[in-house]
């Protein structure tokens, strides 16, 4: 496997455990539909948050939740609304991005809750 491969999967491991510190139920984890890939699903409160985990080694180019295109954005709602449907769900639903920089010795955790529109 490639080596950012591994990277990304350590960082939603991560994502994961952060989640759950701060209260969060993991519903599905890398959740597939069509082209899309949404890496977390989880509910707190009553709100479904769908989040998209970037996790870079370096800032040097830009922080990690930069990363996130338009046309990702685009793919994460279209499997979020099919997940909804599917799952018959009535809930509130945010966007998040978990962006995660490991740096030598040091981890940053950024939790950016309704992140696009941040952006």
């Amino acid at each position: 496997m490639a080596t950012h491969n591994e990277l990304g999967i350590e960082g939603e491991k991560m994502a994961v455990v952060h989640l759950k510190t701060h209260g969060y139920e993991i519903l599905e984890t890398n959740y597939r539909f069509q082209k899309a890939e949404v890496d977390i699903i989880a509910q707190k409160a009553g709100i479904l948050a769908v989040i998209e985990v970037k996790t870079r080694t370096s800032a040097d180019f830009g922080n990690p939740e930069e990363f996130v295109s338009k046309k990702k954005i685009k793919l994460l709602v279209k499997a979020v609304d099919n997940y909804i449907n599917d799952n018959d769900l009535d809930v509130e639903v945010r966007f998040d991005i978990i962006a995660i920089l490991l740096q030598k010795n040091d981890v940053t955790i950024n939790h950016i809750e309704d992140a696009f529109y941040h952006f």
